[in-house]
């Protein structure tokens, strides 16, 4: 797995966020993209003190900073500021054109919130930061280059969110999903932690009896572990298809962004007692509960993980069982923080992960949580921009009565009216009948019970074959 954050004692370690500005970026974008790197950053346990941006052409350089920049990220954290082993010639000239780039943006700034500094904390000004979080992914020299520079722990912001995921996976299906991702994210980045080993010793069976590097034999552990947690995962995603068989209930499923307020809105729908945290990444595992006030059909609602900006695609990949709800739902709750001044930007990371997931065109009802944090003009404005959407606070239960009647009605759109009769000599089917349609009459005669119900097609068949007629 990956390696932990340790601290020697119960202080969190102090972090330095490092964001790079691309030409198709805006300062605006950066700063809350560091924003949400900062949440992320203390979700783990860390206490960002600092802040350090630079304008670059790419983020392809051997220390992807530049030379002086570099120089200025090695004061916060006691470093030398240089690469300590030589880099090869390749490196050398990016390097050279790093320093180019310094030229590019003179205003590059470490933030400190004192003008040209800013401090997210002020008891923290005097202290170094023990870690380096890069606002991007690092490749494994560049994670080299940039300890051996700053002579902290360098992370790039992947290996946040899979630390994360590490920490707060509880169930054996989300714990395996996360090993399977951390070490597909770790395989490649062997060399730079394996470095060159002696080959082992030859033997029956292997490629011209001159053996496997150490290199080798650590990848090679790395792909058997990973295709042994794959046989299990299909294993538990077999069984949880079978407790998926929910005798012809409706389901709904939470999705979006995280700490968009899913699990608040699901306790409130289904007065469950769902965890609940204000911090990133509070709920990975699904959980599945009754709609109340209870509907017949019963409704039964989904908590599914958030999502988040640059989700490393392996962790996507691996939480496709987790988000399975998401593909059997009838309908999804697309829940928005509408009190986020970039809440649009959170809407189409959310729909593009779901596309991925094969689910982008499944139907859904836009609910535009926090709505009491926003004003008047503010909540005008977001009606306008969002007709379809419903402006909901999940704390008051007025709204939530709202939600609860937009669900349920639009569930009903698929239900169709018949008439069915339950033979006296087949005794469960009455009750199978009432539990699994909506009885709108009845009527008792000779050879048993007339009745008209609402109900979807589908399970209208599946009563008829139960001996309904």
């Amino acid at each position: 797995m990956l390696q932990s954050l340790s601290a020697e004692s119960d202080v969190p370690l102090r972090a330095v966020l490092v964001g790079i500005q691309l030409p198709e970026l805006s300062t605006a974008q950066v700063e809350a993209s560091l924003d949400e790197l900062a949440r992320l950053c203390k979700t783990l346990g860390l206490r960002p003190i600092a802040r350090v941006t630079q304008k670059r052409r790419s983020t392809g350089t051997a220390t992807v900073l530049g030379a002086g920049k570099l120089r200025e990220l090695a004061e916060i954290t006691g470093g030398a500021g240089t690469v300590p082993s030589p880099v090869p010639a390749v490196r050398q000239a990016q390097r050279r054109e790093g320093d180019a780039d310094d030229a590019f943006d003179r205003n590059a700034s470490v933030s400190r919130e004192d003008g040209d500094r800013a401090v997210e904390d002020d008891e923290a000004r005097p202290q170094r930061a023990d870690v380096v979080v890069f606002d991007h992914d690092l490749t494994p020299t560049q994670l080299r280059n940039l300890e051996g520079a700053t002579g902290a722990q360098v992370l790039d912001r992947s290996t946040v969110i899979l630390q994360i995921f590490q920490r707060h996976a509880r169930s054996r299906e989300a714990r395996t999903q996360v090993e399977i991702a951390a070490l597909k994210y770790l395989a490649p980045r062997l060399r730079a932690t394996g470095g060159h080993r002696d080959r082992q010793q030859g033997g029956i069976g292997v490629r011209g009896g001159a053996g496997e590097s150490a290199l080798e034999l650590d990848r090679r552990r790395v792909r058997d572990r990973i295709a042994e947690l794959e046989r299990e995962l299909v294993a538990l995603e077999r069984d949880a298809t079978g407790r998926r068989d929910r005798r012809g209930a409706r389901t709904v499923a939470l999705v979006g962004y995280t700490n968009a307020g899913k699990s608040t809105l699901m306790r409130a729908l289904t007065g469950a007692e769902v965890w609940v945290a204000d911090r990133l990444f509070a709920t990975l595992d699904t959980t599945v509960r009754v709609l109340q006030p209870e509907t017949v059909p019963r409704v039964l609602v989904s908590d599914t993980v958030g999502f988040v900006d640059r989700l490393p695609h392996d962790l996507v990949a691996s939480f496709r069982s987790t988000l399975a709800e998401t593909k059997v739902a009838d309908l999804l709750l697309h829940v928005v923080d509408a009190s986020d001044p970039i809440y649009p930007q959170r809407l189409s990371v959310t729909r593009r992960v779901l596309a991925e997931l094969g689910v982008g065109d499944a139907p859904e009802l836009l609910v535009l949580n926090k709505v009491d944090r926003l004003d008047a003009d503010q909540r005008a404005a977001l009606a306008d921009r969002h007709p379809d959407g419903i402006g909901v606070s999940a704390l008051d239960p007025d709204d939530i009565a709202v939600l609860h009647q937009r669900i349920t009605d639009w569930l009903e759109q698929a239900m169709v009216d018949v008439s069915l009769f339950a033979p006296y000599r087949i005794p469960r089917l009455l009750h199978v009948i009432r539990e699994n349609a909506r009885v709108i009459s009845e009527t008792h005669e000779d050879e048993g019970t007339r009745l008209t119900v609402r109900a979807t097609a589908e399970v209208i068949d599946q009563l008829k074959a139960a001996g309904a007629r």
